[in-house]
C-alpha cells in the first residue's frame, strides 16, 4: 500500500513585526505583509529562507507605512489601518481582507492558498539556433525548429486561490471580448498583437489587485474559487488597495507612478495609413486635409521608411524621402505633427543591428534588441538621435512591441491555450524568462528616459515623450505611451469588442488608448487575422457605415487615430453622407478639445481615467455591471457608440426602413441631458434615442459645465474657450490648462481654474 508523504505545514509557528511590515513563518513558507498606505497592502509568500530582492521595475512605491495594529485575536492575527484590516488564520496562514465597515472584499482560499511548484528554467544556447523564416502581416519572424538550451536558474510555478463575492470584475489588461465583468472567465495572459497582459484588476466591491510579476499568468474564475497562476517567478507578490474603483486605480498609480501628459497635439485628429510612401505623399495629404477642412494634428509615416532589404533600419530611404527635415519643417509650418514606425527588430543588412550585433546587445537568434539592458536602451536611443530625433520627429510609433507574435505564424486560429505555451517556447526562451511579459515596459522606458535625458542636456523642454506602442505592462503610463487594440479585422463584431477592449484595459491602470479606425484588416485574406468583410472597400456603402461608426468611437476615446491597410483612410474617399457624418465628427471633437484636454489633465493630477466602465462611477446602480456598449468619458460625458448596422449590409445593400435609433440606459444618481439638444432625460431610465448616421449618442451629467470652442484646423489654432451648462444648478468645473507641451506641469507650470 502506498504511503502518504504529509505536507508541510501551513500553520503559523512565529510572527515578527520589523520596519518592513509583520513577518508569519510556516513550515511550509513565509509571508511578509507590509502597509504602503492605509489604503494599500502587499502580501509577499515564498518557499524560501528569505526574499528574493527581485527587481520590479513597475512598482516604484518605496513607502512603507507604520502606522498600523497588530493584533492577536483567537484563532487569527488581525492587521488594522484604519482604511483596510487583514485577518490572517493561524492554521493556514490564509488572508481576508475587509474595508474599514468590515464589510469583506476578498478573501484567500482557506486551506492551501499559496502553492509553489521549483522547476527550471532555460534560454537559448548561443545565436545559432535552427530557426525558419516565417513572412506575416506583421512582419519576417524567426520561428525556432529545435531549441539548443541551456539553463539559467530555478524558478517556481505559482497559485493563488482567491474567494470572490457577488461582485463584477473588470482589467486584466485588453482582451478580445465582447464581455463586461471577467467573472467566470479564463484570460490567458501573455503579450500578442491584440491582447496585452496587465496583472492589475478592480472590483465593484471597491478594490483593486495586482500582481507583482513579470511573467505570463493565467486567471481562471470558477463558481466557487478563483485561480491566478504565475508561470514563473521566485515568490508570490501581490498588492490590494480600497478607495472604491476609481479610488482603487489612483492606488495603482500611487505604487507604479503617475499618468505623464502627453502634448496637447496627441489628442487632436492623428491620420495614419499603411502607408504612405514618399516625403511628396505625406505633405500632400497635409496640404489637402488643410484644402478640405479637416482637423488634422499629425500624420504618421507607418513601416519601409528605410530603403529595400534594411528591415527596421533608423534611416531614410533616399529616393523617397529626399529632406526629412525639411518634410517635418513644413508639416510643422501647417500646425501638423510627424510621426514615425520604429521596430525593435533590425533586418540582417542594416548597419543598426551590427552596432548592436558588435556590442552583443541582440537577443538570442534573432534580430531583436534587448531591451532589458541600460546598454541597449540607450544604443537605441542614440540611432534614433542620430537621425529622427534630430530632423524634427515629433513622435514614436514603436510597433510589434511584444516582439514576439507567434499567433501570427498560423493561418488558422489556434486555441488560447496553444497559444500560451507558443508564447513561452519562442518568447520565454530569448527573454529572462521571469520576465517574458514586460519587454514593452522596458522598451517604452528606454524611449522616455533617454528623449528626456537628451532634451536637458541640449537646453529644452518642449516636447513631450509620445509613444503609440502595441503592448503594455505595469507602470507603463509613466512613459507618454499610447496603446492601440492592435491589427484588428473589419466587422461589426469587432467594432463591438473594440469598446470592451478599451474599457478593460482602462481599468487596468493605464489610461490612454485608441483603435484603428476602420480597423487595420478591410478585405478577406487567407489568414485568421485578415478577416474583413468587404472585398471593394470604398465602392461598398457597408463599409462606409462601418467606418463612420468606428470614426464617432474614435471621437470619444483619449486618441482619435486612422489607421488601416486595404483601402485609404483619408476622409476626402468617403462620399456623399458618409463623408458629412465624418466631417461632423471631426468638428465635434475640435469643438470638444478644450473638454478633452482639461480631463487629460486630471488623468497625470488626480489620476482619473478619461474612459470608463459605467459601474465605476455607478457601482450601487446593478443595472450598469453588464451594460458593455455605454462608457463615461472624462467627469461629465456618457457615451453610446452604435455598433450595429442600420442602413447597408456587408454587401452595400440597403437595409429595410427603420427608425434609426438605440436603445440607451441612463444610470441612477443624476438626470442626463443630449449632448447637442439638451433634452433631458432621468436616472435610471431606458429610452429610445436618435441614432441617424451622423449622430452618435452622447449625453452629460446634469449640473456640468462643458468647456468647448469652434471647430479648428489644430490645436494650436484653438480659439477661445467658453462653457456650456446642462441643467439648472448647482454648477462646478475644475478646468486645467498648462502649455500644451514640455514639462512645466511637472513644477507646478499648470493652472486649474474653479467655475461654479
Amino acid at each position: 500500500m502506498l504511503t502518504a508523504i504529509p505536507p508541510k505545514s501551513r500553520k503559523i509557528t512565529r510572527t515578527e513585526r520589523t520596519g518592513e511590515g509583520i513577518l508569519l513563518y510556516s513550515e511550509h513558507e513565509m509571508i511578509r505583509v507590509q502597509v504602503k498606505t492605509p489604503e494599500i497592502v502587499r502580501v509577499t509568500a515564498t518557499p524560501a529562507k528569505e526574499f528574493s530582492g527581485k527587481v520590479r521595475p513597475g512598482v516604484i512605491c518605496e513607502e512603507i507605512c507604520n502606522d498600523f495594529t497588530f493584533t492577536e485575536e483567537g484563532d487569527r492575527y488581525v492587521i488594522e489601518t484604519g482604511k483596510i484590516s487583514l485577518r490572517i488564520r493561524k492554521d493556514t496562514g490564509s488572508i481576508g481582507f475587509y474595508d474599514e465597515a468590515g464589510e469583506v472584499l476578498l478573501t484567500e482560499e482557506g486551506r492551501a492558498p499559496h502553492t509553489f511548484e521549483e522547476f527550471e528554467t532555460y534560454t537559448l544556447a548561443g545565436a545559432e539556433q535552427k530557426t525558419r523564416k516565417v513572412k506575416t502581416a506583421d512582419g519576417e519572424k524567426d520561428v525556432l525548429e529545435e531549441p539548443l538550451k541551456i539553463s539559467t536558474g530555478k524558478s517556481n510555478h505559482i497559485r493563488l486561490d482567491l474567494k470572490l463575492g457577488e461582485e463584477a470584475l473588470y482589467g486584466f489588461g485588453q482582451h478580445e471580448l465582447t464581455t463586461g465583468s471577467l467573472r467566470g472567465k479564463t484570460l490567458y495572459l501573455q503579450q500578442a498583437n491584440r491582447q496585452i497582459a496587465v496583472p492589475f484588476a478592480i472590483s465593484t466591491k471597491g478594490y483593486g489587485l495586482l500582481v507583482d510579476t513579470y511573467s505570463p499568468m493565467i486567471f481562471r474564475d470558477e463558481e466557487s474559487i478563483s485561480h491566478i497562476y504565475v508561470e514563473a517567478d521566485q515568490e508570490l507578490d501581490y498588492y490590494v488597495m480600497c478607495g472604491g474603483m476609481n479610488g482603487a486605480i489612483k492606488n495603482y498609480r500611487v505604487l507604479t507612478g503617475k499618468a505623464a501628459m502627453l502634448p496637447k497635439w496627441a489628442f487632436g485628429y492623428v491620420q495614419s495609413q499603411e502607408r504612405f510612401e514618399t516625403e511628396e505623399e505625406i505633405l500632400d495629404v497635409a496640404r489637402r486635409s488643410r484644402e478640405e477642412g479637416i482637423g488634422t494634428d499629425c500624420i504618421v509615416l507607418d513601416w519601409f521608411s528605410w530603403g529595400d532589404n534594411l528591415w527596421g533600419q533608423k534611416s531614410y530611404d533616399e529616393s523617397r524621402f529626399p529632406d526629412p527635415a525639411a518634410m517635418i519643417q513644413k508639416l510643422h509650418e501647417e500646425h501638423i505633427h510627424f510621426m514615425i514606425s520604429i521596430w525593435p527588430a533590425m533586418g540582417e543588412l542594416t548597419e543598426d543591428r551590427k552596432e548592436f550585433l558588435e556590442n552583443d546587445l541582440l537577443l538570442p537568434a534573432c534580430n531583436v534588441y534587448n531591451a532589458f539592458r541600460e546598454e541597449g536602451r540607450d544604443l537605441y536611443w542614440k540611432q534614433l538621435e542620430r537621425t529622427h530625433f534630430s530632423y524634427g520627429t515629433d513622435a514614436w510609433w514603436c510597433d510589434s512591441s511584444e516582439p514576439f507574435t507567434p499567433e501570427w505564424n498560423h493561418r488558422e486560429r489556434q486555441e488560447p491555450a496553444k497559444l500560451y505555451e507558443e508564447y513561452l517556447s519562442e518568447a520565454g526562451l530569448r527573454m529572462p524568462y521571469e520576465y517574458c511579459n514586460s519587454y514593452a515596459l522596458y522598451h517604452a522606458m528606454g524611449i522616455y528616459e533617454n528623449q528626456r535625458k537628451s532634451m536637458e542636456q541640449n537646453g529644452t523642454f518642449e516636447k513631450r515623450v509620445c509613444n503609440l506602442t502595441r503592448s503594455a505592462f505595469t507602470g507603463q503610463q509613466r512613459y507618454g505611451t499610447i496603446m492601440w487594440s492592435g491589427d484588428t479585422a473589419a466587422n461589426w463584431e469587432t467594432l463591438r469588442a473594440q469598446i470592451t477592449a478599451g474599457l478593460h484595459f482602462s481599468a487596468s491602470g493605464l489610461p490612454y488608448w485608441t483603435t484603428d479606425i476602420g480597423a487595420f484588416f478591410v478585405k478577406p485574406g487567407n489568414a485568421w487575422y485578415w478577416d474583413g468583410r468587404y472585398e471593394d472597400p470604398l465602392e461598398n456603402k457597408g463599409y462606409a457605415e462601418l467606418f463612420v461608426r468606428w470614426y464617432q468611437l474614435g471621437c470619444f476615446l483619449p486618441v482619435f487615430r486612422g489607421h488601416g491597410t486595404d483601402c485609404r483612410r483619408e476622409l476626402w474617399n468617403f462620399k456623399g453622407e458618409f463623408r458629412e457624418a465624418l466631417m461632423k465628427a471631426n468638428r465635434l471633437r475640435y469643438r470638444l478639445l478644450p473638454y478633452i484636454y482639461s480631463e487629460a489633465g486630471k488623468v497625470w493630477l488626480d489620476d482619473a481615467s478619461m474612459i470608463r466602465w459605467l459601474a465605476m462611477d455607478f457601482s450601487s446602480d446593478p443595472e450598469t455591471r453588464g451594460i458593455t456598449d455605454q462608457y463615461l468619458f472624462g467627469e461629465a460625458l456618457m457615451v453610446c457608440p452604435v455598433t450595429e448596422p442600420m442602413y447597408y449590409d456587408e454587401s452595400g445593400e440597403a437595409l429595410p426602413e427603420s427608425a434609426k435609433k438605440r436603445k440607451v440606459y441612463f444610470p441612477k444618481g443624476c438626470d442626463w441631458y443630449d449632448l447637442e439638444t439638451k433634452e433631458l432625460y432621468h436616472g435610471g431610465t431606458t429610452a429610445e434615442v436618435s441614432a441617424a448616421l451622423d449622430e452618435i449618442p452622447v449625453f452629460v451629467k446634469a449640473g456640468s459645465l462643458i468647456p468647448v470652442c469652434e471647430p479648428a484646423l489644430s490645436t494650436e489654432e484653438l480659439g477661445e474657450v467658453s462653457f456650456e451648462k446642462y441643467g439648472e444648478g448647482p454648477f462646478r468645473y475644475r478646468f486645467y490648462t498648462d502649455a500644451g507641451d514640455g514639462y512645466g506641469y511637472e513644477r507646478g507650470k499648470y493652472t486649474i481654474k474653479v467655475l461654479e
